[in-house]
């Protein structure tokens, strides 16, 4: 079993997308890359801790890829826009990747380098690649946030339409 952190944007739609995935035994929102101890979501939100939104993927690397897991991340949030995604605006809503070994950071450099090569956005990816130096789990009313209030506007707005991405592009990662 092997961790992984992504931040790309408010963490309630990353952690829909990446439960849904085979291979994926557990996401957990949460907040990384800040200077405060224990942050509390005020923190994070109020954009002066330093944290990003972010969730750790804990996955078995013998049944999903980082690289197929780096393509699920780099399709379903903009990478380009530099502290933002959508509405969501701030530090806090940075596209990040926080690696927990030198295999994730020597494939995630790549991936960008590829992606950036292959011109497949029209303007330069953001995303930061960084060693993860502490995680920190998020309130527990911000974990499984969809799956318990899918009816929410926000869900239904956001992150249903990340969803039918995810199934129509990686239908072969999909849990059954």
């Amino acid at each position: 079993m092997e961790a992984i952190v992504f931040g790309g944007g408010c963490f309630w739609c990353t952690e829909a997308v990446f439960q849904r995935l085979k291979g994926v035994n557990n996401v957990t929102s949460g907040y990384a890359g800040g200077t405060k101890e224990n942050p509390l979501y005020e923190h994070v939100s109020s954009g002066r801790s330093g944290h990003a939104e972010v969730i750790q993927v804990e996955f078995d690397p013998a049944i999903i890829s980082i690289a197929d897991l780096l393509n699920v991340f780099f399709t379903t949030h903009d990478p380009t826009t530099l502290n933002q995604q959508g509405a969501d605006v701030g530090t806090q809503y940075r596209s990040v990747i926080y690696y927990t070994n030198e295999q994730q950071r020597a494939v995630a450099e790549e991936f960008i380098q590829k992606l950036a090569q292959d011109k497949v956005f029209d303007s330069p990816i953001t995303t930061e690649v960084k060693p993860l130096a502490e995680f920190y789990p998020a309130e527990d009313y911000h974990q499984d946030f969809y799956n318990r209030n899918d009816e929410y506007p926000y869900c239904q707005a956001i992150i249903n339409p990340k969803l039918a991405k995810l199934r129509q592009k990686f239908a072969n990662l999909l849990k059954e």
